[in-house]
C-alpha cells in the first residue's frame, strides 16, 4: 500500500488524466444509457451492490494471466471482463464504466501497480472500447441476435482501438518507463513470432490477434454464463 501511494504521488497529472478519461467515458455511457436506450434504472443499493460483486470477481480474475505463443510476454490475456460484460448487460452502460473502474481499483489495493498505471490505465480503456458497443448494441435490442451483434462490434472495435492505443500510446509509454527502446520491445516480440519486425507488425501480428482472441473467448463465456446469472439476479 506504501509503494502505491508513492507511485501516485510521483504520478499526480496523470492519475487526474486518467480521471478526466473515466469522467468522459461515464458521461459518453450515460447519454448512451437515458437519451437511447433508456435503460431502466434498479435501486441505487442492489445496483452498487451488485457493480461491486461483479468488480470484485473481475478483479480476481486479473490474478489469472495466460501468455499467448504470438506474442511477448508483457501481453498477458486474462478473462476480467466476463464479470463486466455480464454486469453490463445486467446494468447498463454506465454500470459497465463504473464496474470496470472499480475493477482497476481493487486490483491496485491488492496487487499495486507495476507499471506506474500506464497498464491498468490501458486494460480500463481498452476494457470500455469493447463493454461499451457491446452493452450498447444489447440493450438497443435486447435480443440473443442483439447481443451477438453486440460482442462481435465489441470485439472488432476492441481490437481497432486496441491497436492504434498501443501503437501511438502503450507502446511509446512503456519504453519510456523501463528506459527501453522501441526496438527493443519490438525484438521481443521476434522472439516468439517471426513475423514481428516493426512497431507496425507487432501491433498487426500480436495486438490484433491478441484482442480478436481475447474478445471471443470473453464473448463465449458470458453467452454460456450470462441468463443463468441474469436468473439468480431477478430471484434477489
Amino acid at each position: 500500500m506504501t509503494d502505491l501511494w508513492a507511485s501516485a504521488q510521483d504520478n499526480v497529472v496523470y492519475l487526474l488524466v486518467c480521471l478526466g478519461v473515466f469522467v468522459a467515458l461515464f458521461v459518453v455511457a450515460m447519454l448512451v444509457e437515458r437519451v437511447w436506450l433508456k435503460v431502466p434504472r434498479q435501486q441505487g443499493a442492489r445496483r452498487a451492490a451488485y457493480i461491486g460483486i461483479f468488480a470484485a470477481m473481475a478483479a480476481i480474475l486479473m490474478y489469472l494471466e495466460f501468455p499467448l505463443p504470438f506474442a511477448p510476454s508483457f501481453y498477458e490475456i486474462d478473462l476480467s471482463e466476463v464479470p463486466v460484460l455480464i454486469c453490463s448487460f445486467s446494468l447498463g452502460p454506465v454500470a459497465g464504466v463504473v464496474c470496470e473502474l472499480v475493477k482497476i481499483i481493487l486490483k491496485l489495493l491488492l496487487k499495486g501497480t507495476t507499471t506506474a498505471f500506464v497498464g491498468d490505465f490501458a486494460n480500463f480503456v481498452v476494457g470500455c472500447s469493447f463493454i461499451l458497443p457491446a452493452t450498447t448494441l444489447y440493450h438497443r435490442f435486447k435480443t440473443k441476435k442483439g447481443a451477438i451483434a453486440g460482442m462481435v462490434t465489441g470485439t472488432v472495435v476492441m481490437a481497432a482501438f486496441g491497436s492504434f492505443f498501443n501503437a501511438v500510446y502503450l507502446l511509446p509509454a512503456f519504453s519510456a518507463l523501463y528506459g527501453l527502446p522501441l526496438d527493443q520491445l519490438v525484438a521481443m516480440g521476434t522472439a516468439v513470432n517471426g513475423m514481428i519486425n516493426s512497431v507496425s507488425t507487432l501491433v498487426f501480428f500480436a495486438v490484433v490477434p491478441f484482442n480478436l482472441l481475447k474478445g471471443l473467448i470473453v464473448s463465449v463465456l458470458t453467452t454460456l454464463l450470462y441468463k443463468r446469472i441474469e436468473r439468480l439476479l431477478r430471484m434477489r
